[in-house]
């Protein structure tokens, strides 16, 4: 039987790009900007958190974080993140995209500056504070991967949709290499300014008491790109598909389209209800009818983005302990606290200038014509193969004249995790459930990612804190814990290539087609209904 698409929802999916496509892109993609300079500026400075607060007088060696409250400074967010996606996936679903868009925000830029004030008679109380205040940071960054992803997914058309969502998701890059460089120019101006001796000099006065305005500023500059974008946030209109397939509102998606696309579009309400009563598209998450349509599609989405999650955070959240590991970050005893800060920040700065950064872009170019699931399995394959190049001639690496191979081959990694499942696993559950579930389904997606990044976190804080120390007294040589790590890691990336078979490929065709919604036979919806072809404008 012969089916027929909604106009408004056609002149959607054949549109030309137009300057509504980049607006929007920006929008979305500052606030994902501002996920990834929140949840990893923390990994910039927290040695710097255990030379001010756990510094013992006395001891040979600068003062660290311990492995528990270490995992709890760096994990926490996670926490929150998850909560955050599983809630405002659900509300944004209930309320619509646009409502529930500013929440988050405003939750991102208050717990922002808050992390920033942390404060506390000692230091496990300011450590709590900081704790408190990045799980609700965490909680509003969660709302935003399911909205942002949605929010793009159901404006673009399909022709180049990939690309729209990839240069959303393409602002965590820019927002990790802004963690760099703010880290690198705040601890630049302090170091001028407060110049200290090396820890090995004079342990007292390695840390300067303005090393504790470091740290602060660094969390509090990420309420910035927040608060400047949360007016157009509010201007946005809701989207089509939601006024239209969830709300049942025609006549306003018809109005809201017409503004952005500056064309007449004629408003089908007739259509839209009878679409309302069709038993075939109002089933629920938890019934039978979803699990045989999507069941194996959202197993596959949660299972790759798991997987991928605990690769991917354990690599960016430790990439400090992985280059002290092999010597190209100095000893701490050799630097002051705030040189530290500084020789991390301009690491992890060069890491994803050359890595991280052009792997998201690789995407936004050749998702549309390669396909997400291509992409996909050629990230999960090479992320294997670097992976294990690093972890089976590890202590070849460790070596002096190795290091810079060692570099550019964890860079590679980080290359083909962005080239790969890290772009694909936040495009593709917004574009292949029912509109009524997409925010949902895509927060639950997201929320199992964050699992894996929560497991990462610790599991990885584990095997290269008490691993290395437990087997350096044994004779083994620094580092196996590390080495460890990566096989783990290779492991998973293995995984989640052979679960992304249940993934289908979304290239080229509409979110209805994906879904099988909003098909309505032209005998059910009416004698008169004739099919439409908008002409792009």
């Amino acid at each position: 039987m012969a089916k027929e698409q909604l106009e408004v929802l056609n002149a959607l999916d054949v549109a030309k790009t137009q300057w509504y496509h980049f607006t929007a892109i920006v929008i979305a993609g500052m606030g994902f900007f501002t996920d990834a300079y929140d949840l990893f500026c923390i990994s910039l400075v927290t040695k710097l958190l255990g030379r001010i607060y756990y510094h013992e007088p006395g001891s040979p060696k600068p003062g660290i974080l311990p492995p528990s409250v270490s995992a709890a400074v760096n994990g926490v967010a996670f926490c929150g993140t998850l909560s955050g996606q599983l809630f405002f996936g659900w509300l944004g679903d209930k309320m619509g995209r646009k409502k529930v868009y500013g929440m988050t925000l405003m939750l991102m830029v208050l717990c922002s500056i808050a992390s920033g004030l942390s404060l506390g008679h000692t230091a496990k109380g300011t450590i709590a504070t900081l704790c408190f205040f990045r799980f609700w940071l965490g909680f509003g960054i969660g709302g935003d991967y399911p909205l942002s992803a949605t929010i793009m997914s159901e404006y673009a058309n399909k022709k180049t949709r990939g690309a729209f969502i990839a240069a959303v998701f393409a602002m965590q890059g820019f927002g990790i290499l802004a963690g760099g460089m703010v880290a690198i120019i705040v601890s630049s101006a302090f170091k001028s300014k407060y110049p200290a001796p090396s820890y090995a000099e004079d342990p007292t006065g390695s840390t300067v008491p303005e090393a504790d305005y470091v740290w602060r500023l660094i969390l509090m500059f990420g309420a910035l790109p927040a608060a400047l974008t949360y007016y157009w946030r509010m201007k946005m209109p809701e989207t089509a598909r939601y006024t239209a397939l969830v709300a049942k509102n025609a006549k306003q998606a018809a109005a809201d389209m017409s503004k952005v696309l500056q064309m007449e579009i004629e408003e089908e309400q007739a259509k839209v209800e009878q679409l309302s009563k069709d038993q075939s598209n109002s089933y629920g998450l938890f019934s039978r009818e979803f699990a045989r349509r999507h069941g194996l599609h959202l197993l596959g989405t949660t299972t790759t983005w798991f997987l991928l999650d605990i690769a991917f955070y354990s690599q960016n959240l430790f990439q400090k302990d992985i280059f002290s590991a092999i010597g190209w970050i100095p000893k701490a005893a050799t630097m002051n606290a705030i040189e530290e800060v500084f020789r991390i920040a301009r690491a992890q700065t060069l890491i994803a200038l050359c890595g991280t950064v052009p792997g998201y872009w690789f995407t936004v170019g050749l998702i549309d014509y390669i396909g997400r699931f291509t992409i996909q399995v050629m990230g999960f394959f090479f992320m294997t193969v670097f992976m294990l190049a690093l972890a089976i001639p590890y202590h070849h690496w460790t070596q002096p004249s190795h290091r810079i191979g060692f570099v550019v081959m964890y860079g590679l990694t980080f290359f083909f995790a962005n080239f790969g499942p890290n772009s694909t696993t936040f495009i593709v559950p917004a574009e292949i459930f029912p509109a009524r579930l997409r925010s949902t389904c895509h927060g639950i997606s997201a929320a199992s990612g964050k699992a894996g990044a929560i497991i990462g976190s610790f599991g990885f804080l584990y095997a290269a804190q008490n691993q290395d120390k437990a087997k350096a007294d044994t004779g083994y040589p620094a580092g196996i814990g590390v080495k460890n790590s990566l096989f783990v890691l290779a492991a998973c990336n293995l995984l989640g290539l052979l679960f992304t078979f249940l993934v289908p490929e979304s290239k080229g065709k509409s979110l209805e087609e994906m879904s099988g919604e909003n098909e309505v036979g032209e005998e059910e919806a009416g004698a008169g209904a004739q099919s439409r072809t908008v002409n792009p404008v």
